[in-house]
């Protein structure tokens, strides 16, 4: 086993960005209006989202313009995500005043600026915002930009299911994401207690797949990638369930159905309760 490294995902932006705007422009009328894994969305709206999310992070890592400050105090997790869901919601329901191909439009160029001022970051220069879901108080800007890729990826993929459209699990860009994702898998743990040594492997199948294991060192749970000689569980997840598992999406088929625990069965299965997406 060794332990995690840096995820280089900055050189990854322009390519998913050029796969999300090739599918975007084969799309019909009705496409846009079809429902997706995110809850009330239409593909419209997903797409929408994303062009709020490139706009908002070149306005202030790049522009240094921050979003105005909530009207209440973000005391908790949950006061957090309530008031980023407010905003999300403000500019999806404001931009259904848009045309589909005014929206692709910017998304081009937004995407483009976005891939530019990524690539030129340091990536171990502190991020503006610390990745919460993985149990993060400060990050670097490396794992601030692999959050960035996996959003982007991740409603890619949702506009992508929406349609019928194959995804993008291709090693090169669908292993950063879920290296990405499973930085939050000690987090997930943090309230489990094992004897020292106990190990829990998580096993994602397929060409993007890999091992990843927390074992219990020094009264915590540490990440490793590779697979330990006697875990106390094996989870196997095949790659398709994975990322609807791990980002709790509300449509499509059941991702537990295609899970595999071996050994401790009440182990093993508190990693499906991993969530790498701020919900």
């Amino acid at each position: 086993m060794r332990a995690p490294g840096v995820i280089d995902a900055a050189p990854l932006f322009p390519r998913l960005e050029a796969r999300l705007l090739e599918v975007l422009r084969s799309l019909s009328p009705d496409d846009w209006d079809r429902p997706t894994a995110c809850s009330l969305w239409s593909v419209k709206d997903v797409a929408a989202h994303l062009l709020d999310g490139g706009l908002r992070r070149l306005s202030a890592q790049r522009d240094g313009h921050l979003l105005p400050p909530p009207p209440g105090a973000l005391d908790s997790h949950e006061s957090l995500v309530a008031w980023l869901n407010e905003v999300n919601a403000g500019w999806v329901s404001a931009a259904r005043r848009i045309s589909p191909a005014m929206l692709v439009e910017m998304m081009k160029v937004v995407g483009r600026d976005l891939s530019a001022m990524l690539a030129a970051a340091d990536p171990h220069a502190p991020a503006l915002f610390p990745v919460a879901w993985a149990g993060e108080r400060e990050s670097a800007m490396w794992m601030d930009v692999a959050r960035e890729y996996t959003e982007r990826w991740l409603h890619q993929q949702h506009v992508r299911d929406a349609v019928g459209r194959q995804g993008i699990q291709a090693r090169e860009l669908y292993h950063p994401v879920l290296d990405a994702f499973f930085r939050a898998l000690p987090h997930t743990y943090r309230s489990v207690d094992a004897p020292e040594g106990t190990a829990v492997t998580v096993t994602i199948t397929g060409e993007a797949g890999d091992d990843w294991t927390v074992r219990r060192e020094d009264g915590a749970w540490r990440l490793y990638v590779g697979l330990p000689d006697a875990p106390a569980a094996r989870v196997w997840i095949d790659p398709d369930a994975a990322w609807r598992l791990f980002t709790k999406a509300s449509r499509g088929p059941d991702p537990r159905a295609h899970v595999r625990i071996d050994g401790d069965e009440a182990l093993g299965r508190r990693a499906l309760e991993m969530v790498s997406v701020m919900a």
